[in-house]
């Protein structure tokens, strides 16, 4: 009876494991608390940079804000292996591409974040998500 206790309480734990290591691991942290998912802001420019790295990629665009000020949007994205998985390489965008951001605002006073956007080139094409 001892046993089959024992061995009863093992396979619990060792199931429980595997269901909670099965987890997806895209729910490790929300957006929310550093980009305003209530509002929606436009990033247009060329691109700088694209870092295309884990846990999470950056774009890097330079454009003007309302002022007509130069500024630097920092785009925040997937991470690369996830973004790879859906078509996206280092090379889908590059320095001196001209693109269209549309996202959550960071939430951090005069930054230039932007979180959860919608990509687009100058001609309104759709780029990979």
């Amino acid at each position: 009876m001892k046993r089959m206790l024992w061995i009863s309480s093992f396979l619990a734990v060792v199931v429980g494991g595997v269901a909670v290591t099965m987890l997806p691991a895209g729910a490790h942290h929300s957006s929310a608390p550093f980009y305003d998912p209530e509002k929606s802001v436009e990033a247009m420019g060329v691109v700088e940079r694209f870092v295309f790295r884990n846990p999470h990629s950056f774009l890097f665009i330079n454009g003007e804000d309302e002022d007509g000020e130069l500024i630097e949007w920092e785009v925040e994205m997937g991470a690369a292996v996830s973004m790879r998985r859906r078509g996206w390489s280092p090379e889908t965008i590059g320095a001196g591409d001209s693109i269209r951001a549309v996202g959550q605002p960071s939430r951090a006073p005069g930054t230039f974040g932007v979180c959860c956007a919608e990509l687009t080139r100058p001609d309104g094409s759709s780029i990979r998500r």
